[in-house]
């Protein structure tokens, strides 16, 4: 069975080759994931790393939490399951008390439309 160790407090210099040649010193590496910011495209200092075995992963957990690689001591831990995110916007939860206020069917609220418009109904009555 697969198993996944998170990697932090990596340099942003580190690539997915050497973390692959790394981790591979304590059993087969199935994946190494290296995520990158949207905005500027650098790594964000952490990554995944995929073993083939748990043992492989226990492993990688006890050589490599503290080891130093470019001047930074890593951090090893067992990866997480993300929290599971809406997957649409049906299932977001709403705002307390109504939300946004301004009409369009989102929360109620007062109809929109310029101040021109409401006294211009106003005198129309």
């Amino acid at each position: 069975m697969a198993a996944k160790v998170f990697v932090g407090n990596l340099a942003f210099q580190t690539t997915r080759d050497q973390l692959q040649t790394l981790f591979e010193q304590v059993g087969p590496v199935i994946d190494v994931f290296l995520p990158s910011d949207k905005a500027t495209g650098r790594p964000r200092g952490f990554a995944f790393v995929e073993f083939e075995s748990a043992e492989a992963a226990e492993q990688a957990i006890e050589r490599f939490e503290g080891y130093e690689l470019e001047g930074r001591a890593l951090r090893v831990n067992p990866a997480e399951d993300k929290p599971a995110r809406p997957r649409s916007f049906g299932d977001a939860p709403r705002p307390p008390y109504g939300g946004g206020g301004g009409g369009g069917g989102f929360g109620g609220g007062k109809p929109k439309g310029s101040r021109r418009n409401v006294r211009a109904r106003k005198r129309s009555l």
